[in-house]
């Protein structure tokens, strides 16, 4: 196991930020770390990277234990923090030197120019970090965190500030670098979550509610099926009332409306057949999947 999480709490007076969780994470495994703001993801990033200190419960990072060898754990890690603290009077190459010095790397020029290539930072690399766009800024801490060829990644918010370009060129980064190391990663971007992790681990106000392959999460907690129904004109919801097939509804405007069923089949049967005997006209009507946002609202909303 990369990383080894037992018990793990922490706390800031009387406001527990982080309660007794614990998860394991695989050698070269991309894990999504999700949760509303304020639920414990960066606290727990933190700790597990050795910048804050529990106060309880253990983490080890590929056999070390980061109380007792925190140096040693530091290293095999690279961490992007969510805040991304720069020197903003250096250049980016410069700066990069520095942190490389800081791991004390042979050969630094050329694993400098590695980095940059690998970010996207060629075209930026002459420049003062703080002439740089939020998004380029971001690259500069990425680059940062691949110096020292760590064996495990944690990034807190990597794509912040990104434009939808950029996002998809370092999500291609982070996919490619998971094939050789090992990556926790936190994002409010659900469809990021979900084009590079097979795996998902859920924690809302200091507790992991949910640790589990995403394909099992989106099949949702119920035998339930989303059916959506669009039609052309308004349409009274007392309509729905009489089918036995609905367990729950929602009625988005009137025209809208999203129900659920075990039985989604014959749901659908029965709602043509209401519509042909109310001479309503239907312009979709289709079986929705289950996605990782509704996944997400159902288990952090208490």
């Amino acid at each position: 196991m990369s990383i080894v999480v037992s018990n793990l709490t922490k706390k800031y007076g009387e406001q527990i930020a982080v309660n007794h969780i614990s998860f394991t994470i695989n050698d070269n495994e991309i894990v999504g770390f999700l949760g509303p703001n304020g639920a414990g993801k960066s606290t727990t990033m933190k700790m597990i990277t050795g910048y804050l200190s529990q106060d309880d419960g253990s983490i080890e990072v590929n056999g070390v234990a980061v109380t007792t060898n925190n140096i040693l754990t530091q290293k095999k890690i690279g961490y992007l923090p969510e805040s991304n603290p720069l020197y903003l009077e250096m250049y980016v190459r410069e700066y990069l030197s520095f942190i490389a010095n800081v791991h004390q790397i042979s050969n630094s020029k050329i694993r400098i120019e590695e980095v940059v290539s690998l970010v996207g930072l060629t075209s930026e690399v002459h420049k003062k970090i703080g002439q740089l766009s939020k998004g380029y800024k971001q690259r500069v801490g990425l680059a940062a965190a691949l110096i020292h060829d760590p064996e495990v990644l944690i990034l807190d918010e990597p794509t912040s500030g990104l434009d939808p370009n950029q996002i998809i060129e370092i999500r291609e980064v982070i996919k490619k670098l998971g094939e050789k190391k090992t990556i926790l990663f936190s994002s409010h971007i659900m469809q990021e979550v979900e084009s590079l992790c097979k795996r998902v681990i859920i924690i809302n106000k200091g507790k992991i509610v949910a640790d589990d392959l995403l394909s099992n999460l989106k099949k949702g907690t119920t035998e339930n099926h989303l059916v959506s129904v669009q039609f052309k004109e308004k349409v009274s919801e007392d309509l729905f009332h009489s089918l036995e097939e609905i367990s729950a509804f929602q009625n988005k405007d009137g025209f809208t409306f999203l129900l659920e069923s075990k039985n989604p089949e014959a749901l659908r049967k029965k709602i043509l057949e209401i519509s042909i005997s109310h001479h309503l006209n239907i312009i979709s009507l289709n079986s929705e999947k289950n996605n990782l946002e509704e996944v997400f609202k159902t288990l952090t909303q208490s």
